[in-house]
């Protein structure tokens, strides 16, 4: 099989597409037969080796993890021992998050991180769900921030998160704000944001106006900014960003604006819960993944160049056909 593989760390040109064996599903596991993987932040920081905790997820000098992606849609060619909810033909999706290998003509999986792919669903939508539509599914819903009529600031409004924030905040009602590029604003708008801030001329965080709710997908400025930015009783969420950053939310986010009953807080992803949600909200009309541009899988090397130096809107998929 085709399969996309990095053996050292560092830009997209040290990825190369090399033939390597299928892989056999063990017990409780099934292979498929990838049709279509999206990007994700983590493959790029994968890519470059940073921040450093990726190195101990794939490797301190060289990548043990050759293969990358997580987000897949595809069909179920063989199941493994054990295996009792899917069987082969089924159309999948799901989150690979632990195993990783969907940049592959075949993917094995454990059967629990794949859900049924809705029909109406092609491959390219559904690879383009799992990962960035949880996350944004899991921040709005876990913590509450789904209040019709409030006001909820998304940071980073126009990434994967962002675009489905974005719908699904609109569909409960909200005040829409999304920050991002120019380059993305229109589209922003597009997707029902009611306003627009274009981070490269305006810091929201010191505007006079307070928001109810933040959702952010960027984390690049100090706590503090982000509290002021609050109104009273009012919410910040964090999805990713600057490692640090996320670190000072984690340890000092709970109980630093207590006082002023302001909270701060971090999503921790749980990879798949929710997708047979969002599956839903695609069903009703209220959901569609946006997908920025598509590459086939001989040039996903041009899909991180892509990735991580055009301001894209959605998000990017490899298509293997």
């Amino acid at each position: 099989m085709r399969a996309v593989v990095f053996t050292r760390y560092g830009s997209p040109d040290g990825l190369s597409l090399q033939d390597r064996p299928i892989p056999e599903p063990r017990a409780g596991e099934v292979l498929v037969r990838v049709h279509a993987a999206s990007l994700n932040e983590w493959d790029w920081s994968a890519l470059h080796g940073r921040p450093w905790i990726n190195r101990f997820i794939f490797g301190l000098r060289s990548p043990r993890r050759q293969v990358l992606g997580t987000d897949i849609a595809g069909v179920v060619e063989r199941v493994g021992p054990g295996v009792t909810r899917l069987k082969p033909g089924d159309a999948v999706m799901g989150d690979l998050t632990g195993t990783w290998g969907a940049l592959a003509d075949y993917a094995c999986a454990r059967e629990q991180q794949l859900r049924p792919k809705p029909e109406g669903l092609s491959f390219e939508q559904a690879s383009a769900m799992p990962q960035a539509g949880l996350l944004a599914w899991q921040a709005l819903r876990d913590f509450k921030l789904l209040q019709p009529g409030k006001s909820l600031l998304i940071n980073g409004g126009g990434g994967g998160v962002g675009t489905f924030a974005i719908q699904i905040a609109k569909s409960y009602g909200m005040h829409v704000i999304a920050v991002d590029a120019p380059a993305k604003l229109a589209a922003l708008r597009a997707l029902g944001a009611d306003e627009v801030i274009d981070y490269t001329r305006e810091d929201f965080t010191t505007h006079t106006a307070r928001y109810a709710h933040i959702l952010d997908v960027r984390t690049t400025r100090p706590l503090r900014a982000y509290a002021q930015a609050l109104k009273q009783d009012g919410v910040y969420v964090t999805v990713g960003g600057d490692l640090d950053r996320l670190l000072q939310v984690y340890l000092t986010g709970s109980w630093r604006w207590h006082s002023s009953r302001k909270h701060l807080r971090i999503l921790a992803l749980k990879a798949n819960e929710g997708l047979d949600e969002l599956c839903a909200m695609f069903a009703s009309g209220v959901l569609k993944p946006v997908i920025d541009r598509s590459f086939p899988l001989a040039n996903t090397a041009d899909a991180f160049r892509h990735y991580g130096t055009t301001p894209f809107v959605g998000k990017i998929v490899v298509t293997l056909g």
